[in-house]
């Protein structure tokens, strides 16, 4: 498992995408965040969140398929690129009546249903096809193309911000337009010029024994997501749309952070996908131990960065900014469970990972609620995320090393993913 020259070079590859995203991103999200109001970002942030969760039923998970055969048996991509393609407007359906539902759950009285279905399209139908193209690639070994795809993406939603910030008239109706229009033109861009030329055909023999692995897949992506963002929403149920405005610029800055550990564990799952091995239990611990020290790095930058200059990211990522320190250790936690998964993705143990993202889900939605309910109107709540993340992250360690070990039984101590798009 140790890395060859080609690895860190591809590794860096991958890392220089992140890091062009990673500055194009912190524009946009400055943009938005300092434009809208924090009622109106942190409705935003929540239906963007819900889409995302939606976005991983297109095509009935089929997406994991299409990367194991872009990553080990490439000829094939043209008959998986048609059968997902089926997939995908068979699902549109159930995609729909979903968002119907959460709609009315989670929005109804807060957000008309024309914006929110407008955001729904636009991660579902835009940007979900973005992350298929860069899957592909990336499945491919294509990095360099992947990664400019990205960028691209993120390049044109921040132009579609400074429009918007330009406008003159700031509502988040006008927003959801314009972010709409530029995720739907990355999809364009995506298939007219990064989709690998290849033959497509249908052949409809290889699709029925792919189906239980895409419907297992996609299940665990999809509880994945749940318990990933499942905290903006109950903040958004709990406490209002204005603190849901606050903690979702805190969650963005801490999302921005870790693009350097998601393009890493990308690699990582490419690398036990293609020599069927995890390296030693010591190794990957080791590699705990830094996604750990960079998380909370990236988010003390940001800490220091604004002690002198609080005004430096806008006015509304000032107000909540104050929940920076309280929260320092949620990004370690937020990485190590998402790193977790992926090691159960690379090994294919997907019905181990659909049961611990369901067990993690109930976890912290459970403390969550007790901390929102509990906690709000002192403040205090902020900082005892920390306790809500660690209490998640030490359940997904405890599950997933043993799981680990009970298929190694006499392995040697030594020693990306179908989300490398990401968000």
């Amino acid at each position: 498992m140790l890395p060859d020259r080609a690895t860190i070079l591809a590794y860096l590859t991958i890392l220089s995408g992140s890091a062009g995203r990673l500055a194009i991103s912190l524009v946009y999200f400055l943009i938005v965040a300092n434009t809208l109001t924090l009622g109106e970002f942190g409705l935003f942030a929540t239906a963007s969140a819900t889409g995302l969760i939606l976005s991983r039923m297109l095509a009935f998970g089929f997406i994991s398929p299409l990367y194991r055969v872009a990553t080990v048996k490439p000829r094939l991509i043209g008959a998986y690129l048609s059968g997902f393609s089926v997939l995908a407007v068979l699902s549109l359906p159930l995609i729909a009546a979903a968002a119907a539902g959460a709609w009315h759950v989670l929005f109804a009285g807060r957000l008309a249903a024309l914006p929110f279905a407008v955001i729904i399209l636009a991660e579902v139908v835009g940007w979900r096809l973005v992350e298929v193209v860069a899957i592909v690639n990336n499945g491919l070994r294509r990095f360099r193309q992947a990664a400019t795809l990205v960028v691209i993406g993120s390049a044109l939603r921040t132009l579609a911000a400074l429009a918007f910030a330009g406008f003159g008239q700031a509502n988040l109706e006008i927003w959801v337009l314009a972010y709409c229009g530029a995720t739907m033109a990355s999809a364009l861009i995506a298939f007219t010029v990064f989709l690998p030329r290849v033959r497509w055909r249908f052949v409809r023999r290889l699709y029925p024994r792919r189906m239980a692995d895409a419907v297992f897949a996609g299940t665990a992506d999809i509880v994945f997501y749940i318990q990933s963002e499942l905290d903006k929403l109950l903040v958004l149920g709990l406490a209002g749309e204005r603190t849901a405005g606050l903690y979702a610029i805190a969650l963005r800055v801490i999302d921005l952070t870790a693009m350097p550990v998601r393009s890493f564990n990308q690699m990582l799952v490419q690398k036990i996908m293609q020599e069927r091995g995890i390296g030693g239990l010591k190794r990957l611990a080791g590699y705990e131990i830094g996604i750990a020290l960079i998380s909370v790095a990236g988010l003390a930058a940001v800490i220091l960065a604004l002690k002198p200059f609080p005004h430096l990211l806008g006015r509304n990522v000032s107000e909540a900014a104050y929940l920076f320190s309280p929260m320092l250790l949620v990004p370690a936690f937020r990485n190590l469970v998402e790193y977790h998964a992926e090691l159960l993705y690379a090994r294919e143990r997907t019905g181990a990972r659909i049961t611990l993202l369901c067990l993690l889900t109930a976890l912290k939605a459970g403390l969550i609620t007790i901390v929102m309910t509990q906690l709000s109107a002192d403040g205090s709540w902020a900082f005892w995320m920390n306790g809500v993340f660690a209490a998640v992250y030490l359940a997904s360690a405890a599950f997933t090393y043993r799981l680990l070990a009970q298929a190694r039984p006499g392995a040697r101590t030594g020693g990306g993913s179908a989300r490398a798009a990401g968000r």
